[in-house]
């Protein structure tokens, strides 16, 4: 009895050596994480021997978090994790399932048969299944879009335009003896209704008489038909252009309507859970978009597949919208339909059972509560298509910079002909009556710039009434 009493704790104490000593090499064992990641932007990035992306930030971030020190490797197959029909998996979710890696981080959805074979964390990032297409087909024909070829900067010139134009035709025929040679007799034949009907009928090359007969108005009439072509050239080539038979007027905002259509092509990502989601769909809607994709093997071996064949056209590729996000901040030409259906997370993979998956997701928690989840999503998705905007199909005001310069040119010129030639005329009246040329040049510009008008009926009752 005893001896049974010593040895009882001596069994303890070797046993609590043997626990200790095990902790302290599972320890030693767990000081280097073994990371498997997969090349995809922006999540994992080459730069040099390194890899950067926000999945390398975001495992940084997490390191700090816990205290644990890593070493990257791609993986093999460059797959995510799929499993066959014996029901062994590949790609980083087989890696981890073997013990190959301790944890797998990329942009892995959350699904239940993942979640069976390895322990998922709390999802880093949202996302769900949308549509990645060209704007062309996205976006249907407005009741504006004659208005398309110009931006809205550049039909505000032109209406600024028209006005000055017609202003300045306007004040010249006013000024210039050689267009109004009586102001006390004659009546002024460009009055300003005649003058905005005048420039609009030659910006639709219509032609509206009378024309200006004086040097100065004749000026100013030849540079606003040289803007009007050059302005009408431009218009109906853009038009033309974007009005071409090979665009189609298909508008495709949603999954109903892709269904509904047999004109645009559509596909995923072969093996990925965004084909599962639709084969395994009751949605009679989902169902038919399935089988059309099966049907046709419309699948795409990669992501940068599918972002090439959506611009090229004719093309719809279905996958996560956060991927499609991101070719559409890189791709200008792009654009994501707004319905998203399948809302899932993204989430790193650990082995089943590990005890560090609620570490793991703790960290995640706190990065997302203190915003350094929606500071990386920003920093990776930044647009690029900021740079790409003076490259669209509409025609911006710089583009026709030059011509408003001339037309400014020739109403310039046109007010200083007729400041010249009623200053000649004021030069020979002065001469003729003797006395100073600012006087007569004083009472001329009276004359012209006042509304006389209304003084001729009277003028010619008196001129009536010496007659009788």
């Amino acid at each position: 009895m005893q001896m049974r009493r010593i040895r009882m704790p001596s069994t303890f104490f070797v046993l609590s050596v043997v626990f200790f000593l095990d902790m302290g090499v599972c320890t030693a064992v767990q000081s280097e994480m073994r990371i498997t990641t997969i090349k995809q932007e922006p999540y994992a990035m080459s730069k040099g021997s390194q890899l950067e992306g926000f999945c390398m930030d975001l495992l940084s971030e997490i390191a700090k978090k816990l205290g644990f020190k890593y070493r990257v490797q791609l993986v093999k197959d460059a797959s995510y994790g799929r499993q066959d029909e014996s029901g062994n998996w590949n790609g980083m979710i087989g890696e981890v399932v073997r013990g190959e890696a301790d944890l797998a981080i990329a942009p892995l959805t959350l699904t239940a048969a993942r979640e069976k074979a390895v322990g998922m964390t709390k999802p880093f990032m949202q996302t769900g299944i949308s549509i990645l297409l060209r704007k062309d087909i996205s976006e249907g024909i407005g009741f504006f879009d004659f208005l398309s070829p110009f931006a809205v900067e550049t039909w505000v010139g032109i209406l600024v335009a028209y006005l000055g134009t017609a202003a300045c035709i306007c004040i010249v025929a006013r000024l210039s003896p050689c267009e109004w040679s009586q102001p006390q007799s004659e009546q002024n034949r460009f009055s300003l209704l005649h003058s905005l009907w005048y420039t609009a009928g030659a910006f639709t090359l219509q032609g509206a008489g009378p024309h200006p007969k004086a040097p100065s108005g004749r000026v100013i009439s030849c540079t606003w038909w040289i803007f009007t072509i050059v302005l009408l050239a431009c218009y109906f080539s853009h038009l033309s252009s974007s009005k071409t038979p090979e665009s189609t007027h298909l508008t495709v905002k949603g999954f109903e309507d892709l269904a509904n259509q047999d004109t645009i092509e559509y596909g995923c990502l072969a093996g990925s859970s965004t084909l599962a989601f639709f084969k395994n769909s009751n949605n009679p809607v989902y169902r038919r978009i399935y089988e059309h994709m099966e049907r046709t093997r419309s699948f795409v071996s990669s992501m940068d597949e599918g972002v090439r064949r959506a611009k090229e056209g004719n093309f719809a590729f279905i996958g996560e919208s956060v991927s499609l996000d991101l070719a559409v901040a890189r791709h200008c030409e792009l654009v994501r339909a707004h319905e998203v259906v399948g809302m899932r997370g993204y989430s790193i993979a650990a082995t089943l059972g590990s005890p560090i998956i609620k570490n793991l997701s703790v960290a995640i928690l706190q990065l997302s509560e203190a915003g350094e989840l929606a500071y990386l999503r920003s920093k990776w998705w930044a647009s690029s298509c900021m740079a790409d905007k003076a490259k669209s199909s509409a025609v911006q005001q710089h583009s026709l910079k030059g011509m408003f310069v001339l037309l400014s040119l020739g109403l310039g010129l046109g007010a200083l002909l007729a400041v010249l030639e009623l200053t000649s005329k004021s030069r020979r009246s002065a001469a003729e009556q003797k006395i100073s040329c600012c006087t007569v040049l004083t009472e001329e510009l009276s004359q012209r710039l006042r509304s006389s008008n209304a003084n001729k009926p009277q003028e010619n009752v008196d001129k009536d009434k010496e007659k009788a």
